[in-house]
């Protein structure tokens, strides 16, 4: 797996904490860098621990898992995606997610932290069986995280919760599209 892909793994796993992000944004009164870089930390924190923790599990059933690799990134990669697409296209309102009150509570922001990296830890696992560099991958995920959830801070107390749909929509539609490429890959049906 290239570094394209591995920046678009990234971006596209970010898109849930860019999302949360700007729903942050939006509480605030006058942007608050100090809290920005507070919920960046976080969101890319947990974007990066995640995918770790699954590699580490995921090299434990390499041997077993190897045969079909390519099925099971492909899967997880493509329900996650499909997940991300479903929640979008599904939300009751628009900015329904959002509450905007301003504060900012750590046990929350650890809460949303880690319901936005639940994707990550499936995409560790993934990293696993496909050999590839875990620590880089881990620090191209979490400072990308990083960067977007300061701008999806900075977004949502510029402009409001108009790009939370789409950015998730993104999100979904690049974890399905990587999916795909690397089961072609594997079959031999396409060469990168």
């Amino acid at each position: 797996m290239g570094l394209v892909e591995l920046f678009l793994i990234a971006v596209g796993l970010s898109m849930d904490a860019f999302a949360v992000a700007v729903c942050k944004g939006l509480g605030m009164r006058r942007l608050d860098v100090r809290q920005a870089v507070v919920i960046a930390l976080f969101f890319g924190g947990f974007q990066a621990l995640m995918p770790l923790a699954g590699w580490a599990l995921g090299t434990q059933f390499e041997a077993l898992i190897t045969p079909i690799d390519h099925w099971i990134a492909f899967g997880l990669l493509t329900f996650i995606g499909a997940r991300m697409l479903w929640e979008a296209c599904h939300e009751e309102g628009e900015g329904a997610s959002c509450p905007v009150d301003g504060k900012l509570d750590v046990r929350e922001l650890a809460m949303l932290a880690v319901a936005t990296s639940i994707d990550a830890l499936a995409v560790g696992v993934t990293f696993a069986f496909l050999h590839v560099d875990i620590a880089s991958s881990v620090a191209l995920i979490g400072a990308t995280t990083f960067v977007l959830s300061l701008a999806g801070v900075a977004a949502g107390h510029r402009f409001g919760a108009r790009y939370e749909r789409p950015s998730a929509i993104a999100g979904g539609v690049v974890l399905i599209l990587i999916g795909l490429k690397t089961l072609l890959e594997h079959l031999g049906v396409i060469a990168f």
